[in-house]
């Protein structure tokens, strides 16, 4: 006797269906199916590194911290142009963050401390490659009204790694406060004096410093002596890319 029963057409359908998925599934499981190979992460970004060493050339004439400048097109100053303000302050005070806050400009990295007559310092700057363009030098003749020296707008795209390239700066004059050498107008300890003054009383140009006069050559006024005068250049600047 036959015990089997023959389902009914709609429950063979049904059975067909449910085969027929759970094959397809089983397919889609395969190891037929194509890997995805995740995109590879970017390339580090490497910076260029630099060694700035400045030297201080003078016999008794302290630098303000060395402020070091990169930036794109502008320039730190322009012989027979008016100072900006962030000259005039840096030549008049010794402070150079107002750079920080100027268009074009993509770093400023200032020095340990005062540099003491004859002394160097060395400052390392690490650029990433987009801000690798121009780079600018600024300190201020601390026993002066308005004397600084430095370097204006060198191209950093001209260094190879492990080259090395020399400048001499002389001393120039902001133009902004009149060369008095009275006590009170000078920031440096041969008066301990008043730094930047927003009021302009001199020629309103950049220009090569004429010197200091001092009391000892007859400005009867002057707070300075023959010891702080200078020649020029007064100050060694070395730059070497390392990386």
């Amino acid at each position: 006797m036959n015990t089997f029963k023959t389902l009914p057409r709609n429950k063979l359908l049904l059975v067909a269906a449910i085969s027929s998925s759970l094959f397809l599934s089983a397919c889609s499981d395969s190891d037929n199916t194509p890997e995805v190979t995740p995109p590879a992460p970017p390339a580090p970004v490497v910076n260029q590194v630099y060694s700035v060493t400045v030297t201080n050339l003078t016999a008794n004439q302290p630098m303000s911290p060395i402020t070091l400048i990169a930036h794109g097109d502008i320039s730190a100053w322009q012989v027979g142009s008016p100072a900006s303000l962030a000259l005039e302050t840096i030549a008049e005070s010794g402070d150079g963050s107002l750079f920080s806050s100027m268009d074009d400009v993509d770093s400023v990295t200032v020095g340990a401390g005062i540099l003491p007559p004859g002394m160097s310092e060395s400052i390392e700057l690490s650029l990433a490659p987009d801000d690798v363009d121009s780079l600018s030098i600024l300190t201020m003749l601390v026993n002066t009204n308005d004397a600084f020296a430095g370097l204006n707008d060198f191209s950093l795209g001209e260094l190879a790694v492990d080259q090395t390239i020399r400048f001499r700066s002389i001393a120039y004059d902001a133009g902004t406060e009149s060369n008095s050498e009275a006590k009170g107008t000078l920031p440096g300890p041969a008066d301990g004096g008043e730094g930047f003054n927003a009021m302009r009383d001199d020629v309103d140009r950049v220009h090569a410093h004429p010197g200091v006069i001092s009391q000892d050559d007859g400005l009867t006024d002057s707070v300075l002596s023959a010891s702080h005068r200078f020649d020029n250049p007064v100050l060694s600047i070395m730059i070497n890319r390392t990386q």
